[in-house]
């Protein structure tokens, strides 16, 4: 029985706006969704990091350049950028909490990637969500590159998930069916 969507492809392939979209058509129906996802930060048409942005527009530090990182101490990295753990988890994990109490019927993560991995009580909090019988997740993954994630890999094996494979060829075709999933499992 299907519960959660989640959606995965290369980077840069559209995945985040296909939430963003899907997000606001359920809102528009009435759905009651909460989470966030992820924003690339720019600075003279260059990336030199990603933001964590809540579904009300909260938003926090995900990770920057290491020559622009503020954080201290051992540094967790991805590539050329710097985690910022505290920032990201202020942020993110009390809308976990929210959402259990609240007990929302939609709740997206996007992403689960190497960056938010790096966040033990992160991993804790995906796992509980998933097992929780109130939700449904709306979601975003990696394409498998390297050494396997060990929760994108759970999650890709679940049998309560679907998983849409994003391209630039499908991407703006594959939005109705996108939708209709995620409705069929808030039926649920």
């Amino acid at each position: 029985m299907m519960k959660h969507v989640f959606l995965t492809g290369v980077p840069g392939v559209g995945k985040t706006t296909l939430v963003k979209k899907v997000c606001d058509a359920l809102v528009s129906a009435g759905v009651s969704v909460s989470g966030f996802y992820t924003e690339e930060v720019r600075e003279r048409g260059r990336r030199v990091g990603f933001d964590v942005v809540t579904l009300t527009g909260d938003r926090g530090r995900l990770s920057r350049l290491s020559a622009q990182s503020a954080a201290g101490g051992r540094e967790c990295r991805v590539g050329q950028y710097v985690v910022d753990l505290q920032s990201f988890e202020s942020l993110a994990l009390p809308l976990f909490r929210d959402m259990r109490e609240e007990s929302k019927r939609l709740f997206v993560i996007d992403e689960i990637g190497k960056m938010e991995l790096f966040s033990q009580a992160f991993i804790r909090a995906v796992r509980q969500t998933l097992d929780a019988s109130s939700c449904s997740i709306l979601g975003t993954i990696p394409v498998p590159k390297g050494k396997p994630l060990a929760l994108v890999e759970e999650v890709r094996s679940r049998q309560d998930v679907k998983i849409f494979m994003i391209t630039k060829e499908n991407r703006d075709m594959i939005f109705d069916d996108i939708v209709s999933a995620v409705q069929e499992c808030l039926k649920k």
